[in-house]
């Protein structure tokens, strides 16, 4: 493949030497094969390196008056744009001290003058080919790359998209629109971010955790797809054994999950979160929740920092059967659960996130219009036979 692509076309060699009738026989024996640029100082040939078409190989002359080859060759080693354009040294200088300190500095190949034209022409071919196939490697090697970063960028958009259609079908039968989604991703996402850096946190909060969470999250009440609607729907407050099918909506969520799971044969990590956020976020600090009646540690971090974000939202959030509480009055609530409902150090991180939390409710604030929406949406199941 490579031989293929040097015939399509001529390769261009720059040689560089401050004396005429070298450049001429160096010129006169590559010029039927290769495009020749010829440069007779080190200053002229750096201009012509720094062109439109750099060249694809430099036979680069030793001493010469102002900048010397050695000089040339670290200014192109130095430099990204260059340093991959092999440099072979011209010298009468045949020391091997000589050799090794040309080799050092970064050049393929030293050929001593006066220049044989076999051995010339011969190592011009080998070097040449041996660039077109690093080329080559080198430009396979960067579209993999970039064939790797866009399928991940495809497997990441599937499992946005996956997230908010599985989150949009629980959202469809539920008092809460669509924004309740967003806002709680995102007072997860803050509390999270604040709290990476806390010795209780730093292990399980990194940065590729905190990422997972927010896509996981829209997950938490998926759970709610199989409560019957004449519970899920009910303005008012539940009835005891109305409120314990409600509280199933956690174990149903978990079991939805671990069902996709088996389906894929495989376990997934931000399935995982999603799966441990659905099952846990109504278990309390003090062991007083559901559905297991976990109490502190025990509970997964995801789901302690649900916790906060859902019920600061459920307070908050107007509803078609309710307005929604002052921030201000909501803050006191969830300050209250300090110790009790809520996380110390996680109740300790949303009271310096007040402000924010407010700032993204008030960025996904729910519409009459998205209100109106969902009462119509409610509507249309309530009629429909049970």
């Amino acid at each position: 493949m490579v031989d293929t692509l040097d015939l399509c076309e001529k390769a261009t060699v720059l040689a560089v030497d401050d004396t005429a009738d070298n450049l001429a026989l160096i010129a006169g024996l590559l010029k039927a094969d290769y495009r020749v640029k010829i440069a007779n100082s080190g200053e002229k040939a750096l201009k012509i390196i720094h062109g439109d078409a750099p060249p694809d190989l430099i036979l680069l002359d030793i001493v010469m008056p102002g900048m010397s080859g050695h000089d040339v060759c670290k200014t192109l080693k130095a430099d990204p744009a260059t340093r991959d354009i092999p440099v072979i040294f011209l010298t009468a200088m045949s020391a091997a001290e000589d050799e090794r300190h040309g080799l050092d500095l970064g050049a393929i190949d030293y050929i001593t003058k006066p220049i044989s034209p076999p051995i010339l022409e011969a190592r011009v071919k080998t070097h040449l080919h041996i660039k077109a196939t690093a080329d080559f490697l080198r430009d396979k090697s960067a579209f993999l790359e970039n064939e790797v970063a866009k399928r991940t960028r495809e497997v990441s958009a599937i499992q946005d998209v996956t997230i908010l259609a599985m989150a949009s079908l629980a959202e469809t039968r539920d008092n809460d629109t669509g924004n309740h989604i967003r806002r709680t991703q995102f007072y997860v996402k803050a509390l999270a971010e604040h709290l990476r850096d806390h010795p209780r946190f730093r292990a399980a909060l990194t940065p590729p955790v905190i990422n997972m969470l927010f896509k996981s999250a829209p997950l938490h009440d998926i759970g709610k797809v199989g409560i019957p609607d004449r519970i899920l729907l009910k303005p008012g407050r539940f009835e005891p054994e109305e409120f314990e099918i409600m509280k199933t909506h956690t174990t149903l969520g978990k079991d939805a999950i671990e069902h996709a799971e088996k389906r894929l044969g495989m376990e997934v990590e931000f399935l995982t979160y999603a799966k441990d956020i659905a099952y846990y976020h109504q278990e309390k600090w003090d062991g007083s929740g559901y559905p297991t009646g976990a109490a502190g540690d025990a509970i997964p971090t995801s789901a302690r920092l649900m916790a906060v974000a859902d019920v600061y939202d459920a307070l908050i959030s107007r509803r078609i059967y309710k307005d929604g509480m002052p921030h201000a009055q909501a803050v006191g609530i969830i300050l209250e659960g300090r110790g009790t409902h809520f996380d110390p150090d996680m109740v300790d991180a949303f009271a310096v996130l007040t402000d924010e939390f407010k700032t993204i409710a008030e960025r996904f604030a729910d519409s009459a219009d998205d209100l109106s929406r969902k009462a119509e949406q409610l509507k249309h199941l309530a009629d429909q036979p049970a």
